[in-house]
């Protein structure tokens, strides 16, 4: 399935303006267009044919990047169930609170009838209801992976008879190939994001915390114009685990700082992490460095076009390993895939991991971040987001080389 949607995506993407051709403003930021309703229209035709070519009848989406990403409706997750059931003919249909129905119409930006609910009401019977009419017959109905719980119970209870399955092979084969605009939309987002490392070069001082950090980071962010500033800082010792230690640490004079910090664009992700030294780096510190941008060297090298994701990972801990890092997961090393899909969501399939089969295909987007993490020391991560294009690997944002000028 992922193969005939994929062809379908990169050839949007090969004829799309590519996120390169734009011009930067005054900051150095390429700014770009949010989605329009043709594209998110285009995106419902897309499953449609995945749905018909493979025999589901109909799929349930619920609020989250996923209903966003199918009819412009960004709307958050509570005990009330908002949904779209999306047929594989015919247009779609909004379940949702009779009082949060003029919200939801305002963002639906696709052709689709908004059913409604009231509190004393059984939104799951409204979904069986909607089925029924649908006439599927042996046809299941596909569930986006997301989908809670109650929401699947509250289904099958109201329809025992409709069959159940997983919508992900159909929604994963659309949102990991992105199109022109998604790829600009998140070249802003990085280039936010490296513009915003770049503006504290210089500003750091003995005594800050990692939340000191971070809130100059949140604000500069912010001020580029990226939304939702998101990550934090970990330094010392903390910075040898890859998401960080409840422990307060403070800048000292060869302190390692790691800082993990993104943003959003109209719902898209940048997600970027450079590592410094306050004050001169040690030899130590500067052989580790080193050796992680030779990790990300090898990352793209095999990150091409046809390639299993899996081998992107090989690559990398073979290289390690080399060093005298691991063996496999084990640390001193990489403890952590090599990288991770990326788009609406932060982490999205598939991932740069050991195993996985799924080839590489223009318009599939990842995170390059093969650190190296010395338990009881400190941790190195540089962290570059790319995309595939038909001629191979190609940056959003350009890793730092030395110690000497982190953020590049």
């Amino acid at each position: 399935m992922a193969t005939a949607a994929g062809t379908a995506m990169a050839g949007s993407l090969l004829s799309g303006r590519a996120a390169a051709d734009t011009q930067p403003d005054a900051s150095g930021i390429r700014r770009a267009d949010p989605i329009t309703p043709a594209e998110r229209a285009a995106r419902l035709a897309r499953l449609q044919q995945l749905m018909r070519q493979n025999g589901i009848g109909a799929a349930m989406v619920e609020a989250g990047s996923s209903l966003f990403y199918f009819t412009g409706i960004n709307w958050w997750r509570s005990e009330r169930l908002t949904a779209a059931l999306l047929p594989a003919d015919g247009e779609i249909c909004i379940v949702t609170p009779e009082f949060e129905e003029p919200s939801i119409r305002e963002m639906l930006v696709v052709p689709g009838e908004v059913r409604i609910w009231n509190e004393h009401q059984n939104p799951h019977q409204i979904v069986a209801d909607w089925a029924a009419e649908q006439k599927l017959g042996d046809r299941p109905m596909a569930i986006e992976d997301t989908v809670r719980f109650f929401a699947v119970d509250g289904l099958r209870k109201a329809a025992p008879s409709l069959q159940l399955v997983s919508a992900e092979p159909i929604v994963t084969a659309c949102r990991m190939i992105k199109t022109a605009p998604e790829i600009a939309l998140m070249q802003e987002a990085a280039d936010i994001v490296d513009t915003a490392y770049r503006s504290l070069s210089g500003k750091f001082e003995a005594g800050m915390d990692g939340s000191d950090i971070f809130a100059m980071m949140s604000a500069a962010i912010s001020g580029f114009g990226g939304q939702f500033p998101s990550g934090g800082v970990q330094i010392n010792e903390g910075s040898a685990l890859p998401h960080g230690s409840k422990v307060r640490e403070t800048i000292k004079e060869g302190s390692v700082i790691l800082m993990d910090c993104g943003c959003r664009v109209d719902g898209y992700y940048a997600d970027i992490s450079r590592t410094l030294v306050f004050g001169e780096p040690s030899k130590r510190q500067r052989k580790v460095f080193q050796q992680v941008c030779k990790g990300q060297a090898a990352a793209m090298a095999a990150a091409q076009p046809g390639a299993e994701a899996g081998k992107v990972d090989d690559a990398v801990r073979a290289l390690y390993e080399s060093m005298g890092y691991g063996p496999g997961y084990g640390t001193p090393g990489l403890p952590h895939r090599t990288g991770h899909g990326i788009g609406l969501d932060i982490h999205e399939p598939v991932n740069l991991v050991h195993g996985e089969k799924t080839r590489l295909r223009p318009g599939m987007c990842f995170s390059n971040e093969p650190g190296l993490y010395i338990p009881g020391e400190f941790g190195v991560r540089i962290e570059d987001c790319f995309y595939i294009t038909d001629t191979g690997p190609k940056y959003f944002t350009q890793p730092p080389t030395s110690l000497d000028a982190p953020f590049g």
